[in-house]
């Protein structure tokens, strides 16, 4: 037996070993290799497969083998070689009438298929042709769409019309955010990148979907990743509706009547949902008495009932520059929860009288009746107290107390991480070239520390009022990090200090029995109560606090605090991911407009290595890296360009020009 066969080729010698043989052509001695071509393409003019089923019936009419040589004869009349290569051809591409029975080197026997098996094959012959044909005309929509300018492309509710269609976005979609459901969904979303000529990456998908105008330009991955409730069921919106309308207030008799004061609601100018506000005044003593009045929304809703799971399960508010997707729905948060200026309100008060130190020396929790006078933001609330009105004066008294208690908690070893904040709204978010508002806050600024102190003194209030009650509650705490914070008075106050001692901060810790110290915070124990509309963490320890206010048990032991929490807690990191990695996005998007020539200032944080330094540009909020000119220490203030800013991929690229004097 020969190892190899030799063929002549373009007039080349090949050698070839017989496993690669597939068929050898009868008949052919001293075969001029400039016909091969003509050869081939004769046998390819005449193959016609219909022949190849004619010859099947009379096969298996007859139950009978058959070669390659034997075929030809039947349906060409003729074993010559270009009929018996003819022959080959249509076999060894038929899938539907024969089967190959036994193979002995290059000669092969066939046999017909069963009827049966020949319609099975036929069946699913025609189901692939149909889904192919489908397949091709939905790559031609997408090429279309993909074509059709910015303003024409088709709505993203017409790809959704036709199941099939709809079923293969879904497979780009998913594939597009890591998110395929099985093999079949990667496998359509793969296919289809091929088809359009791209790469079989998430990227790809992701582009793919902003050319056809499914997604919008800046579309945000993570909200779809991550699987963030951004609407609610129709059941839940029916639920809400009818506790709106229902006037009835199971504490009404128990509510007493603080219309009296003057109560301030701070937050930012575009809060929907507000949850607190404050009141002051000083006592003939000379002590200062504050009010933390916290919305009830407990009055409307109950432990167990459809809107309390549908709220647990969110788990929290998800605040982002494009959108606000509240815990509760948008109308039962608004007309039957939220505090509202000059209205009527039901509120849960918390009163604390202050020590001349800054210390708790007395406090109240009681159900309460309020009238909110003022809807202020951080800017006006400042400017206020700026101003010193005489007519503002309570507003000068919380200051005082916010003064008192920052002072009183920085002895009892809390730790100040004030710095700045951004925050973004973007109107149009589905345009390509949205508009953009960027705001930077001082967390420092008298009218945020106000209302943070507030807010704190009230966790401690509660904390306080927990343990004497023995009222199981989310007990919040925070050890201190092993690194005493005097290691960085070196280093100038506000965000250079923040910035670093926020680096070695350990993780905040949860009890449900009794309180914990607050290292951070610099309180013997503390509970966050004061955001019951956002957080549903705030709703459980309103819930528990409510049911002692009433004598009633407690809805919920500490083991079914803990086991919610786990729950809660963990919905609660991911929305937070989810804020932050928006919140770059746009900052990003906000950067890459800006005019290439631009200077921003940039405050040096630390170095990371060498003269790269981590900075925090000023203006903008925020953080990023650049190398720096020797010379240049941490905290000083050097003014730097945008060289790159590409949002999607999560690139800020800063060049220093120059050191601010």
């Amino acid at each position: 037996m020969l190892n190899r066969f030799y063929m002549m080729q373009n007039g080349v010698t090949t050698s070839i070993k017989p496993q690669q043989i597939t068929y050898i052509v009868p008949g052919v001695e001293n075969f001029d290799h400039t016909e091969i071509s003509d050869f081939i393409q004769k046998a390819h003019n005449n193959l016609d497969p219909t022949l190849l089923e004619f010859a099947w019936v009379e096969l298996l009419e007859k139950n009978k083998l058959v070669t390659v040589e034997e075929l030809a004869e039947m349906i060409f009349g003729s074993a010559e070689p270009l009929e018996s290569y003819c022959a080959h051809l249509l076999l060894s591409k038929d899938e539907i009438y024969f089967a190959v029975l036994e193979t002995k080197g290059p000669c092969s026997l066939y046999r017909p298929r069963p009827t049966v098996q020949v319609e099975e094959l036929l069946r699913r012959k025609a189901v692939k042709e149909v889904a192919d044909k489908e397949f091709q005309e939905f790559v031609e929509l997408l090429k279309s769409a993909k074509a059709t300018p910015l303003d024409a492309k088709p709505p993203k509710s017409s790809w959704k019309v036709e199941e099939k269609s709809w079923l293969k976005i879904e497979s780009i979609e998913a594939y597009a955010v890591d998110a395929c459901r099985n093999d079949d969904q990667k496998k359509t979303a793969g296919a289809i990148l091929k088809a359009m000529g791209l790469p079989k990456t998430a990227s790809s998908a992701v582009n793919l979907l902003i050319d056809i105008g499914y997604f919008p330009v800046h579309v945000n991955l993570d909200l779809l990743k991550f699987n963030i409730r951004t609407d609610y069921p129709d059941e839940i919106l029916s639920a809400a509706e009818h506790l709106v309308s229902e006037s009835s207030d199971p504490d009404e008799v128990d509510r007493i009547d603080l219309t009296h004061l003057k109560v301030y609601a701070i937050d930012v100018d575009e809060a929907d949902e507000l949850d607190d506000a404050l009141s002051a005044t000083k006592l003939l003593d000379g002590r200062i008495k504050v009010w933390i009045h916290v919305a009830d929304p407990t009055s409307i809703v109950q432990p167990g009932s459809i809107i309390d799971r549908e709220a647990r399960k969110r788990g929290t508010s998800v605040f982002l520059p494009t959108a606000t997707y509240p815990m509760f729905p948008e109308k039962l948060a608004m007309e039957g929860m939220s505090l509202k200026q000059g209205k009527l309100c039901k509120a849960v008060t918390v009163s604390v009288v202050l020590r001349s130190d800054g210390s708790i020396a007395e406090y109240t929790v009681e159900n309460s009746i309020i009238r909110p006078t003022y809807m202020l933001t951080y800017e006006s609330a400042s400017e206020l107290l700026h101003l010193s009105l005489e007519e503002e004066a309570e507003l000068k008294i919380l200051s005082e107390a916010a003064a008192l208690r920052l002072q009183w908690r920085r002895q009892q070893g809390a730790i100040d991480t004030a710095t700045l904040e951004t925050r973004i709204k973007v109107a149009n978010p589905d345009n390509p070239e949205p508009s953009i508002k960027l705001y930077v806050e001082d967390q420092a600024d008298p009218a945020m520390r106000l209302v943070t102190e507030m807010m704190i003194l009230c966790g401690e209030a509660i904390a306080t009022y927990g343990s004497c009650n023995n009222i199981p509650l989310p007990y919040r705490g925070q050890p201190q990090s092993n690194i005493d914070a005097s290691a960085f008075a070196h280093l100038p106050e506000g965000p250079v200090r923040s910035s670093a001692i926020v680096r070695i901060m350990r993780a905040a810790e949860m009890d449900f029995r009794k309180p914990i110290r607050h290292g951070v915070l610099g309180l013997p124990g503390y509970v966050q109560f004061t955001s019951p509309i956002r957080r549903y963490m705030d709703l459980l320890a309103h819930y528990q606090v409510k049911s002692f206010l009433r004598g009633d048990s407690h809805p919920f032991s500490a083991g079914q605090l803990e086991g919610m929490s786990s729950v809660i807690n963990m919905n609660a990191r991911l929305v937070k991911r989810l804020y932050s990695s928006s919140l770059r996005y746009w900052i990003i998007e906000y950067l890459r407009r800006q005019p290439k020539e631009k200077k921003f200032r940039a405050l040096i944080l630390r170095f990371i290595k060498d003269r790269t330094a981590a900075l925090l540009l000023l203006e903008v909020g925020v953080q990023a890296s650049a190398w720096v000119s020797v010379g240049i220490q941490i905290g000083d203030e050097v003014e730097v360009r945008v060289e790159e800013a590409h949002p999607r991929d999560d690139v800020l690229s800063l060049k220093e020009i120059g050191q601010v004097m």
